[in-house]
């Protein structure tokens, strides 16, 4: 407990000189760090929180690298990327935060499935403070434990303010320990300012959890002697209260104890000091000596994604005459065949075999272990998922239907997307995401939201139109070790058919389909657009037109759409969603920037209506494109 006070102190000074950018202190509640830390096995993952820095020391993380961290150094953890304790690393078991709080716990989830899944006999532990209590995640990752009996030891340092709001405006329960037994959870409050109890009691603890998997829900009484970070201070916190707890500090009182029992004496705790002092001065040095980070433009857009060197496998096998809906079918099954270390995860799924029943059947085959119906709590699952990928297990998460995922959108974009770039972590998950419109379902169950991920760089983004490219991109995209959202038009599911191989193969990413070839106008569009320019150009007995299936927006096809807009002169782009923000006008944007001198004409965009899907049949038929399309089509082909 020493050396993690030790340490803040000289962080202290250090931030007043303006050697390092920001500190969340942790002082005076060192018990709580060092007690769990010292309880696990030392290959058991532990999910701190900004004022754990008794974790890392306990798992003796070399100080100059957590000096460099906080420095922005390349001998962090981040490569300068990210500060303070936002890291994590394999080689000490340690799954650092984002400053979102609620996503780390469902990620403990994923990790103590992984245990449980492999027969390990280990946990995973994670914090939170009594203010991250209130955010959803905290609830829903407490539920699928609960529900999925998983080992985790959920840690709540409840240190009296979230910032300047006190517990009285954070919560009514007597004891956030009280919300255990609502989950069906085991609970326990533990004085966090005594370290001899935090230790055993979480041992025994951590070894009845081992020894019986299920989670167990901690709350310890602590309090906060600094700010939520130094520039916000403590004049909010009344006097009175500061003394009282100013007594219950875990180092003075333990060393008191010590000394009184003759464990140690003066002598001994001066050595203690000096020793870490000069552990702390040796180490600093080193950080401070290191070289500034210099940028790599190249480097920092490689590490975004994990290195990913596609195998192509082509079937030699028969084909048959197959509905889109079951290429996706059979991706999913031959995938799980081939991949043992991976799990489906999704709402209704496993018995009834999801809502459009693509997984019907897969439970018996596979198990109820790696064919998981889900509690509807979209955000936690992807933290599960990704728990799991950092177990090294791959996770496929089905949105029921792709308008579900705002639910889920934090971690996606904030983790998932991420984590790879930040602390050199694959995210090795499949989000697939049922969308689109023609089916009458309205404005919950139609959106076709792409564009809210083709922007987000570590994320993959698919969408294919036809049943062929749609198992061999599905397969690989379980092999790919990114997270990739996978879209499949639900109008597309039952009304396309194509012959397809039995057996397995895989496409690239990246790569455009040319469904039709002409010299006149390009035609860029993927999912049911494909279809819908299909259909136009039969109706208006145009062969002119070079039509370009996308199939794969993120990584894009940039080269071959250049190579149909220089070839034809033209080009217009048909998108389902609306135009303002659509991955069409970012298609547009590219072509008016890199093929300028072949055009002919303005490039044209064609999208649904600017407002939300309608449910009557008539209002959905005006507010999707396909009208228009052929009115913009007849425009350009006269221009």
């Amino acid at each position: 407990m020493l050396k993690p006070r030790m340490i803040e102190e000289k962080m202290l000074i250090l931030l007043r000189q303006g050697k390092i950018s920001k500190w969340f202190s942790g002082i005076g509640q060192e018990a709580i760090s060092v007690g769990v830390t010292k309880a696990m096995q030392e290959d058991e993952y532990i999910l701190p929180m900004h004022r754990n820095l008794g974790v890392f020391t306990s798992r003796n993380i070399p100080l100059y690298r957590l000096f460099s961290q906080w420095q922005g150094k390349a001998s962090g953890f981040t490569k300068g990327r990210d500060r303070s304790f936002h890291f994590g690393t394999q080689e000490y078991k340690i799954v650092g935060m984002i400053s979102h709080l609620g996503p780390q716990l469902g990620v403990a989830d994923g990790i103590a499935l992984a245990h449980k899944l492999k027969n390990e006999k280990k946990l995973s532990a994670v914090f939170t403070g009594e203010g991250g209590t209130s955010e959803g995640d905290f609830h829903e990752a407490l539920n699928i434990a609960a529900v999925w009996d998983l080992p985790v030891l959920f840690c709540i340092e409840n240190n009296g303010y979230g910032l300047s709001t006190p517990t009285i405006e954070q919560y009514r329960c007597k004891d956030l320990a009280d919300r255990g037994p609502g989950y069906g959870i085991e609970s326990h409050i533990i004085d966090g300012n005594n370290i001899i109890e935090v230790f055993e009691k979480i041992s025994e603890l951590a070894q009845s959890i081992r020894n019986e998997p299920r989670p167990i829900l901690i709350e310890f009484k602590t309090f906060r002697m600094r700010g939520h970070e130094e520039a916000s201070g403590t004049k909010y916190v009344p006097e009175e209260l500061m003394e009282e707890w100013g007594d219950k500090d875990p180092i003075i009182n333990f060393e008191n104890y010590l000394l009184q029992e003759g464990i140690l004496n003066e002598e001994k705790i001066k050595g203690f000091r000096k020793s870490i002092k000069k552990e702390i001065d040796e180490n600093l040095h080193k950080a401070f000596s290191e070289n500034i980070i210099e940028s790599d433009t190249s480097q920092e857009i490689a590490d975004v994604y994990e290195t990913y060197d596609h195998q192509e496998i082509i079937s030699k096998s028969n084909k048959e005459n197959i509905r889109f809906v079951d290429a996706i079918s059979q991706a999913l099954k031959q995938s799980l065949e081939r991949h043992y270390d991976l799990v489906f995860m999704g709402q209704d799924i496993a018995d009834y075999g999801g809502v459009f029943k693509i997984t019907e059947g897969f439970m018996g085959e596979f198990g109820k272990d790696r064919v998981r119906n889900t509690p509807i709590c979209e955000s936690a699952v992807v933290g599960t998922a990704m728990g799991l990928s950092i177990k090294g297990m791959k996770a496929m998460v089905e949105m029921q239907f792709s308008d579900f995922v705002s639910s889920g959108f934090n971690p996606i974009v904030n983790y998932l997307a991420k984590v790879k770039y930040r602390w050199d972590q694959k995210a090795d998950v499949v989000i697939r995401m049922p969308c689109g419109g023609g089916v009458g379902a309205g404005p919950f169950h139609s959106q076709t939201n792409e564009a809210w991920f083709t922007k987000v760089p570590g994320l993959k983004v698919i969408y294919p139109a036809f049943p062929y490219d749609a198992k061999g991109l599905l397969n690989t995209a379980f092999n790919d070790p990114n997270p990739v959202l996978f879209f499949e038009h639900k109008a597309l599911y039952r009304s396309v058919r194509q012959d397809v191989p039995v057996d397995y193969y895989t496409l690239p990413f990246g790569k455009s389909s040319r469904i039709k070839e002409g010299e006149q106008i390009s035609i860029i569009t993927y999912g049911a657009g494909v279809h819908w320019a299909l259909d136009t150009l039969e109706e208006m007995n145009f062969a002119g037109a070079d039509l370009l299936d996308l199939r794969s927006l993120q990584p894009l096809d940039l080269e071959g759409i250049c190579a149909s807009v220089n070839k034809t002169g033209k080009a217009i782009i048909l998108t389902e969603d609306s135009l303002a923000g659509s991955f069409a006008s970012e298609i547009a944007a590219l072509i008016s920037e890199h093929c300028f001198e072949s055009l002919d004409a303005p490039v044209l965009r064609v999208g649904s209506l600017e407002t939300p899907i309608p449910f009557a049949q008539t209002l959905e038929r005006e507010y999707l494109p396909k009208e228009r399309f052929k009115n913009k089509l007849q425009e350009l082909i006269e221009y």
